[in-house]
């Protein structure tokens, strides 16, 4: 690829992974006569599959994400060549809609073991991209909607799916916990998943986006561990008090960052 993140071609190369992530989600839903992802590689990611898996309808996010990222990919086509803010997300946007492609197929096709680097490398980037939007400002409030709140929502959701894929491809692999069981297991993860979003809230100044999201999935975490053929009510109680302190966090600390915008500056000798 010649040319800086800024260039045409780059923005041509964004628009096109959103359309491959697309259909890789067309195909990871099973619309095409393929097999549902949670029913894929055995069942291994389905909401009974571990006690830390989201309940089917948590998944219902990825409609509101994949849509704000058709928008997002559509505005950047129009931006101008010198939008700074939009040059330097365009390779990692570009990184995690084709990991993001990359993760559904693995799945589709078995290999389960192989989606573990994959979402963890959408992670990565998808912590890359934050950084970006959280050190440049968004030029209005459709850019903070579409570009901000898009990829803080896929950031939130992708960092309780992390957890649930990891849980399920060490189950997979017949990893049984050290004989703990799953109840402290459901416990020891959902609260790291809580400290994870305390952590990007505060490294967020309180944006809403990412609390939302993994929220939503912690939220659906509980719900599945008090109905179904998994239950477990210490992995219940825990997501929902993970939940409520991500929230409280998150609040706090964008009412402090909004008082500081607000205090006058103070003169020093």
């Amino acid at each position: 690829m010649t040319g800086t993140a800024g260039s045409r071609a780059w923005r041509i190369v964004v628009a096109v992974s959103a359309v491959v992530a697309v259909i890789g989600s067309f195909i990871g839903s099973g619309a095409a006569g393929g097999t549902p992802i949670q029913d894929a590689a055995g069942g291994a990611l389905s909401a009974s599959s571990t006690a830390i898996a989201p309940d089917g309808p948590a998944f219902g996010i990825w409609s509101v994400i994949y849509l704000g990222l058709i928008v997002y990919a559509v505005r950047q086509l129009f931006r101008t060549a010198d939008d700074a803010r939009h040059a330097r997300l365009a390779v990692p946007a570009t990184l995690s809609l084709l990991l993001n492609a990359a993760w559904i197929l693995s799945v589709q096709f078995g290999f389960l073991s192989a989606s573990e680097p994959i979402i963890v490398a959408l992670l990565v980037v998808l912590v890359w991209t934050f950084a970006i939007l959280r050190r440049t400002r968004p030029s209005g409030v459709v850019e903070a909607v579409v570009t901000d709140g898009t990829f803080g929502l896929y950031l939130g959701w992708v960092c309780v799916a992390t957890a649930a894929n990891t849980a399920a491809v060490l189950t997979a692999a017949g990893f049984r916990g050290f004989g703990l069981g799953q109840d402290v297991w459901g416990v020891l993860v959902a609260a790291v998943a809580g400290l994870v979003g305390v952590l990007v809230a505060v490294w967020g100044r309180g944006r809403l986006t990412p609390t939302a999201a993994l929220g939503w999935g912690l939220a659906w975490v509980a719900v599945g561990r008090l109905d179904g053929p998994l239950v477990s009510v210490p992995t219940a109680v825990t997501a929902v008090v993970a939940v409520v302190v991500v929230v409280l966090v998150t609040l706090v600390v964008r009412t402090r960052a909004g008082w500081s915008a607000r205090r006058p500056a103070v003169a020093t000798a």
